[in-house]
């Protein structure tokens, strides 16, 4: 399907920097792709160049150059830090005799690597076939004219046009058995939803800890690994906060800067349950010199993906890299959780990651004495389920007073179910219960 590297492949790379662009690639992260998509690299070829050639992206010098190196090292392929056009990657490969693949292409072949439920694979397939579809030319140079001749005759499209029209063909079954899959998956989210469970999402750059902080919240045994993209399709767990009840946790695909956006676009389901989580966790690399840029690239999908909205806390992780950096939480002006510092690995700080989430959502929730007729025990056995009831006592008419606290989002969706109603509610609270608790 796609060209994918085989594992200890020899690799040449090339980071070329544009003058004036602020938008250059960075190399050690560069590194880190290829070495996380299985390749051994073997040179690095730089440069600096006013603008990209439209033909070979860099100039003829260059491409002289890379040819020298692919030829001393034996490397099998060469891996741009950049994003080529089709007839750029088939122009590069037709003077340096090996393959060449862009910065798009290395993502796609790690996601690949990692996509292991079914869900993942057609994701990635599907983001596979886009960016193939706007290259078949380059394997079938050969077969672009009609053959003629007795016995040569073809079907009336040559072997381009056929390839064309087969790939189309699975794109759209492809999308077809994701748009079932993507049914499913909002199933799944309204039955959180009916639970009454609050969704926490863990986003954050690729590599940046989530799924040690995952684990180490959860007690889970999600992989987690010090590579780019190890977690790729995502998890869900329930997480018991303190004094505030039960979440749903999930652990979510890394982002990275200049994020394909094929895969953006194939990876929507999943990208939903950021959108309508409760609450973001910004996981960040304390320790890496480009956490502000990192952080800046997150938010930036998040807006693409129209998250920007949800509440974040960023969770600064890996402060034990960090000489001297206590755990500690950091407020803004007017007191509220901006950021929370700890290390996931170490286990270090995590009780005030809790503290603070639980925070977030106790601002959330509504504490309120009820008094229920006899026949609300449908609304009464709800109210237990949820864990809401704090106390109960019973009335002489066999009415219920219960003293509730529950997350205010769940005490209005009952509302607007009609289970419960405002002449419920006693407006003054316990003082109202005087009598009945002399008579209990």
């Amino acid at each position: 399907m796609f060209e994918r590297p085989k594992a200890g492949e020899r690799a040449v790379l090339v980071h070329i920097d544009i003058a004036g662009d602020t938008g250059d690639e960075n190399l050690n992260e560069f590194h880190e792709l290829v070495v996380s998509a299985g390749a051994e690299p073997v040179a690095i070829v730089t440069g600096v160049r006013r603008k990209f050639d439209p033909k070979y992206y860099v100039g003829t010098g260059k491409v002289a150059e890379i040819a020298e190196v692919v030829l001393a090292e034996a490397a099998d392929v060469v891996l741009f830090n950049h994003a080529l056009a089709p007839s750029q990657e088939r122009n590069l490969e037709a003077m340096l005799e090996c393959r060449v693949l862009d910065r798009t292409g290395l993502i796609l072949d790690i996601f690949a690597q990692r996509a292991h439920s079914h869900e993942g694979r057609l994701q990635v397939e599907l983001a596979q076939l886009k960016h193939l579809s706007t290259r078949l030319v380059r394997g079938w140079t050969h077969l672009e004219r009609q053959k003629g001749g007795i016995g040569l005759r073809g079907p009336g499209e040559t072997q381009l046009e056929t390839d064309r029209r087969l790939l189309n063909e699975r794109i759209k079954q492809l999308n077809k058995r994701l748009d079932k899959v993507q049914r499913r998956r909002k199933q799944s989210r309204k039955a959180r939803q009916r639970a009454e469970l609050p969704t926490i999402s863990l986003v954050g750059y690729t590599n940046a800890g989530k799924s040690t902080l995952f684990n180490n919240l959860t007690n889970s045994g999600v992989y987690a690994a010090d590579q780019l993209f190890a977690t790729l399709d995502p998890t869900f767990r329930r997480l018991e906060l303190p004094q505030t009840g039960a979440v749903v946790l999930a652990d979510t695909v890394g982002f990275i800067r200049h994020l394909p956006h094929d895969l953006i676009a194939a990876f929507q389901s999943t990208l939903e349950e950021s959108r309508n989580s409760d609450l973001l966790l910004h996981v960040i690399d304390a320790h890496s010199a480009e956490r502000h840029t990192m952080i800046e690239q997150v938010n930036e999908v998040l807006k693409e993906i129209d998250a920007s909205t949800v509440p974040q806390i960023e969770v600064f992780n890996k402060i034990d890299l960090l000489d001297g950096e206590p755990p500690r939480i950091d407020r803004d002006e007017h007191g509220n959780v901006r950021r929370v510092w700890v290390s996931a690995q170490a286990d270090v700080g995590m009780e005030l990651l809790l503290e603070a989430i639980a925070e977030q959502f106790r601002d959330q929730r509504v504490h309120h004495w009820l008094n229920l007729p006899p026949d609300a025990g449908r609304l009464r056995a709800r109210l237990f389920d949820l864990e809401a009831v704090r106390s109960e006592k019973f009335g002489q008419q066999g009415e219920w007073y219960l003293e509730i606290e529950m997350d205010e989002r769940a005490f209005e969706q009952l509302k607007r179910q009609t289970l419960l109603d405002e002449t419920m509610i006693l407006a003054d609270g316990p003082q109202s219960l005087a009598i009945v608790r002399q008579d209990s």
